[in-house]
């Protein structure tokens, strides 16, 4: 089984580009972040053309939220992170695909920090972390996926030093994620790839993509359930390099389910 997440960053602009990267890899699951679309205007059409089934959570100009499956369509199970009935923005979605269940999710960016959307990204953090738990004592096997706008380490940032102030490399940011990961999740890349420097994210600015000076920021986090079933995990690093390109390339991990 093939899962994949790929911040697309407005899926009308990059719909060519998502559309080909989806003929080519072929997913079997894929998780898509910002869609910055209202509901009515997902492409559904385009991506059932290609033999794509969707369940998203939509919202207009920012955020939004998408699961993919290829062959069998999705049973969704809730959208909207529980935990805060207020909260209206489009950035968490739960569904089963082929007895798996798959979380997409969008954690708020943060900056400027400190400040109310830095508050807001440790108290969705927060509830992530109880859903999480709730979704570990299932003992279901459980993928979180997703842009989690945190790079863990000092490995998954090419210049520490620059991000000692931002949002996304906070230590209070850093150390919700290893809360969450403490709680018994593999955080897939990571666990294929211990001491590379691979990233999932590079800026738009000052040649970013060219330098290699990105961010690891895009997670599958898996639970015990699926752990030992974690084949392999990379990054579509070319797709960035593509025309009119999402800031982020697809990152994925294969599955053996021995089904």
């Amino acid at each position: 089984m093939l899962i994949a997440t790929f911040n697309v960053n407005g899926i009308t602009s990059r719909l060519p580009a998502l559309l080909q990267w989806l003929e080519e890899k072929q997913p079997d699951v894929a998780c898509l972040q910002e869609l910055k679309a209202p509901q009515e205007k997902f492409p559904e059409a385009a991506l059932k053309e290609i033999g794509y089934h969707a369940i998203w959570h939509g919202q207009k100009s920012w955020n939004g939220v998408a699961i993919l499956t290829r062959g069998e369509a999705a049973q969704e199970i809730g959208r909207g992170l529980p935990g805060d009935p207020a909260d209206e923005q489009s950035r968490y979605i739960e569904a089963a695909v082929n007895g798996v269940m798959v979380c997409c999710l969008y954690l708020p960016n943060g900056n400027p920090a400190p400040g109310p959307k830095f508050d807001y990204k440790l108290q969705w953090f927060e509830r992530l972390i109880l859903r999480a738990a709730e979704l570990l004592e299932s003992g279901a096997p459980v993928v979180l996926a997703g842009d989690f706008n945190v790079m863990p380490t000092e490995l998954d940032v090419y210049k520490p030093e620059r991000w000692v102030n931002d949002a996304l490399f906070r230590p209070e940011t850093r150390e919700a994620f290893h809360r969450l990961v403490a709680q018994g999740w593999c955080d897939a890349l990571r666990t294929m790839h211990p001491d590379e420097r691979i990233y999932t994210f590079w800026d738009y600015f000052r040649d970013a993509y060219g330098r290699n000076a990105g961010l690891r920021i895009d997670h599958l986090l898996l639970s015990p359930a699926l752990a030992g079933s974690l084949r392999a995990a990379g990054v579509d690093r070319e797709v960035r390099g593509r025309e009119k390109p999402s800031d982020h390339a697809p990152t994925w991990i294969k599955l053996d389910l021995g089904r």
